[in-house]
């Protein structure tokens, strides 16, 4: 059966018969390649039995979720509690920022207890013996496999019957049933496909590394993120020693949760106490610098919130931030603005959130105002005080989730007065922290600035 000449979208998987210079789907310019695409007896199997009958939910034969532990408590956070059988786990992340380094060592730690396969694609065996020196990770029962081809892998999965696999990259590996190139569309949606096949067949839980493109997203199509049980993410600068790994899909588990590391000579080293490593370095008495407590899954964290308010020099001023969202910074400056009068129109404002962190719920929503309005007046916030709330669009302060977890942290760290919510006093008891409840953004630049 001839094979039929089709063109696929490098950024959705959009398909169509002819080359356009748009993708009718997410429209982007020149992102349509032509592939070959293989005819239906050459694709893979089918996932369930013929036999397999339709059922009410209730009577369907429940299954123990047996989780396997990585040997690193910060992954198996991420994961949900371990690494489920039969999984397939996406990772990206920037090059060189800790993915493989990362994949290694949880696997130097699996292998312990039987027969592990690391199959390299962009590494020869001896790179990644040495790499595996550098780390400390040895053992018999690790095994390494540089190979390419797909039906290679599956093979050597299916003799060896390993307890967990890792594919280094997806967009290496080829199969023999595609005529386009490794790293195309077509071969990325067909090798991940093949392997998920295989996790689901066989039990066995498989990680794949994917590259990441310059905006930071996963290279290839949409769909590989859609075939995959669970998407992790690898945050953070080559630069910083510090990672975040954070899980944005996940069929077993929370995706609230994050993992910190940290990067040195010998590899990735957890780290148990993120709130005391996003503080080492807050500086004293520093107009603009705000603490902040947030939520991630089930660990609280407390950031330092950097912002920066100059004149500017330009005809537009410039929002930026790293860390929060700039959509969101807008809105709280027009805010400060209405409601409590300051004048940030010709100001420039520079908005950071401190040790690589990011947030993304609004309790982090008065911190953020406290330290731009600090930094305006150029008057310090007092260092022993951590502020949470969410601001609305009319200057009130609501209240947040969860604030007793919040406060318990922050006592730790040596804290002794928290400006919160008015809403969040109702159940609470000072338990050694002086609590200052405000209801209006102008009560709280009035007891702090």
């Amino acid at each position: 059966m001839k094979q039929k000449t089709n063109f696929s979208c490098t950024q959705c998987g959009y398909q169509s018969p002819k080359w356009l210079g748009k993708c009718p789907d997410c429209g982007a310019w020149n992102t349509m390649i032509e592939e070959q695409q293989s005819p239906p007896s050459a694709r893979g199997g089918r996932i369930v039995s013929a036999k397999s009958v339709a059922m009410p939910i209730g009577d369907v034969p429940p299954q123990a979720e047996a989780r396997m532990g990585c040997g690193i408590s910060e992954l198996d956070r991420v994961l949900g509690g371990g690494l489920v059988p039969g999984s397939l786990v996406l990772i990206g992340g920037d090059p060189g920022i800790g993915k493989s380094t990362l994949l290694l060592q949880a696997m130097h730690h699996l292998a312990l207890d039987g027969a592990v396969l690391y199959v390299s694609g962009e590494e020869s065996a001896a790179q990644t013996r040495l790499r595996g020196e550098r780390l400390g990770v040895y053992g018999r029962q690790l095994l390494v496999l540089a190979e390419n081809s797909l039906e290679e892998i599956i093979s050597y999965v299916e003799r060896l019957k390993p307890r967990a696999v890792v594919v280094d990259s997806i967009q290496t590996v080829w199969t023999q049933s595609l005529e386009s190139a490794p790293g195309s569309v077509s071969q990325v949606r067909e090798s991940a496909g093949r392997l998920m096949m295989l996790a689901k067949g066989s039990g066995i839980p498989v990680f794949i590394v994917g590259h990441v493109t310059k905006d930071g997203a996963i290279a290839g199509p949409r769909v590989l993120e859609h075939i995959v049980d669970t998407v992790l993410y690898f945050e953070g600068d080559r630069g910083h020693p510090y990672r975040i790994l954070r899980a944005v899909k996940n069929r077993f588990g929370s995706t609230n949760e994050i993992g910190v590391f940290e990067m040195k000579s010998g590899g990735l080293h957890e780290v148990s106490n993120p709130s005391e490593l996003f503080l080492s370095e807050r500086p004293i008495d520093a107009p603009g610098s705000v603490v902040t407590a947030s939520l991630e899954g089930s660990r609280t964290l407390l950031v330092e919130i950097q912002a920066l308010v100059t004149a500017s020099t330009y005809g537009t001023p410039r929002r930026t931030t790293i860390g929060v969202d700039s959509n969101r910074l807008a809105l709280l400056v027009a805010v400060l603005e209405k409601k409590a009068g300051l004048h940030l129109g010709g100001q420039d404002i520079f908005l950071n959130v401190a040790g690589g962190a990011r947030l993304n719920e609004p309790a982090a929503d008065l911190a953020m105002m406290l330290a731009v309005a600090s930094s305006h007046l150029d008057r310090p916030v007092p260092n022993q005080t951590i502020v949470f709330g969410e601001v609305g669009l009319a200057g009130e302060v609501r209240a947040v989730t969860q604030p007793e977890p919040r406060i318990s942290e922050a006592l730790k760290l040596g804290f002794s007065r928290c400006l919160l919510p008015a809403g969040n006093m109702k159940r609470l008891t000072p338990g050694g922290m002086e609590l200052d409840s405000v209801s209006t953004v102008q009560e709280a630049l009035q007891l702090l600035l």
